[in-house]
This record gives C-alpha cells, structure tokens and sequence, in this order.
C-alpha cells in the first residue's frame, strides 16, 4: 500500500554524486522551504498580472496582444537566466522555459479579454441605457 512519506524522519536515499548538496534536515522544513518560495512567486506573478492587464493599454489588435516576437523574446531570455543559475540539475532551463510558455499563454488568454474591455483612443463611449428608479 502506497502512502505519502512521513516529514520528520530522516532520508531514506541519498545521491551517488559525492558533489550533492543536502539541503534540510527532514521532508518538514524541504517543505516549508518550498512553501515559502511559492509565496514570493505568487507575489511576483500577481504583480506580473497587473502588468500585463495594464500593457493592454497599448496595443492596437488581438495581433499585438498575441506579440509573438515578444513571446520568443521572453522564451529565450528566461532559458538564459534559468542557464546562469549555478549547481541546478540538467534540464532546468527546459523546466523553466516550459513553465513560462504555459504561463505567456494563459497571461495572453486574459489579456485578450481585457482588450475587449477596452476602447480606442479619442473614440466615444458607447451609450449605455440607464434604468431610474
């Protein structure tokens, strides 16, 4: 029968890599360590998130929303950070590329509805019904 590992014993394996760092004493505080940085990075992308709605503010189309070159751009430049990022397994920058084009995508499904939400410079707003009571 399978069950979640109990967070207070000690390791149960260890890295043949001599080099390999530990980083925690116990699953508990890998966790908590882990739950931290969650909470930076939802910080961090909800302060993406008003970037994005707020750069709706500048595009003319659904094309400049979309910004495919830019997208390219983004892909590129955080495989390169995530290059630069010392004693990380192999495979990380595909990690972190693979997480941002999830990201992007979802990030370009809102801002498309955001840019429905908006309106062209120097035109009038549409007339609304109002209801008096």
């Amino acid at each position: 029968m399978h069950q979640e590992p109990p967070v207070h014993s000690p390791a149960v394996r260890r890295f043949r890599d001599p080099t390999y760092r530990e980083l925690a004493a116990d699953l508990a505080a890998v966790r908590t360590g882990i739950d931290r940085i969650d909470r930076e990075v939802v910080r961090l992308l909800a302060e993406r998130a008003r970037l994005v709605q707020d750069a709706t503010r500048f595009k003319a189309d659904a094309f400049q929303v979309s910004a495919p070159a830019r997208q390219a751009a983004v892909f590129a430049g955080v495989r390169a950070l995530a290059s630069e990022q010392p004693d990380v397994f192999d495979g990380f920058p595909d990690i972190v590329e693979a997480t941002y084009r999830t990201l992007v995508a979802a990030f370009i499904a809102r801002e498309q509805q955001f840019f429905e939400q908006t309106e062209a410079l120097g035109q009038p707003a549409p007339a609304r019904d109002e209801v008096r009571s």
